[in-house]
């Protein structure tokens, strides 16, 4: 099995909601990821940390528009790598995520982008069939495709490991089914299994507590 720094947070997650209750007006989730001290400029500002954040980006979605980082400027948002073939934990995944997609459907604060990791059969317009057999209208959920190099370069920005292409793997690919929850000022504030029930219901919840930091 392979670990890295989000399934590290996730055993500690599990470990710290045995012991603990939420509450939206009482929490406010962590930053995850790697941070550093902020130099001379930055504390200048009042900035004394630098944290990780999603770097810039440019794909296509399944209008065969290129969307980047500014699509997500004014909303948190959910992400996640998937394959429109997977045979495995894809449909799983969405059929989770359809379920939060359809409690947020309509609500400009909450997007949900998907990316592709088989950039050769999932063209723009295999993603918009599998959209629309999802249920799934308008822009709030993209459902992103571009080159192998920067589809797989980003994954790690996301903090999950790198897809890999495998042909002893369900469907060809090797990759893992995280949901990552990101702010609006694209810092990594939790991440869930996107096949488990209740690692869904732990995101609905901590997507209110991060909704309410913006309130």
């Amino acid at each position: 099995m392979r670990f890295n720094i989000i399934s590290v947070f996730f055993l500690g997650s599990c470990l710290l909601s045995m012991s603990c209750q939420h509450s939206f007006s009482d929490k406010r989730l962590p930053i995850l990821g790697p941070r550093e001290a902020a130099g001379a400029a930055d504390k200048a500002e009042g900035v004394d940390t630098i944290y990780h954040k999603i770097p810039d980006f440019s794909f296509l979605n399944q209008d065969s528009s290129i969307i980047t980082q500014e699509i997500f400027d004014n909303s948190i948002y959910i992400a996640d790598f998937f394959f429109t073939s997977c045979p495995s934990i894809c449909p799983i995944m969405h059929r989770n995520m359809l379920k939060v997609y359809k409690k947020y459907k309509g609500n400009k604060n909450v997007m949900f982008l998907s990316h592709s990791i088989d950039p050769k059969y999932d063209t723009p317009s295999v993603l918009k069939v599998y959209a629309k057999k999802l249920g799934v209208e308008g822009n709030q959920w993209q459902f992103a495709t571009g080159s192998r190099e920067d589809i797989y370069g980003i994954a790690s920005s996301y903090l999950v490991f790198t897809p890999v292409e495998d042909k002893n793997a369900p469907g060809g690919f090797e990759h893992q089914g995280w949901f990552i929850l990101v702010d609006k000022d694209k810092q990594i504030r939790g991440a869930y299994d996107g096949t488990n029930d209740q690692q869904i219901e732990k995101l609905l919840e901590e997507m209110e507590i991060l909704l309410a930091e913006y309130q």
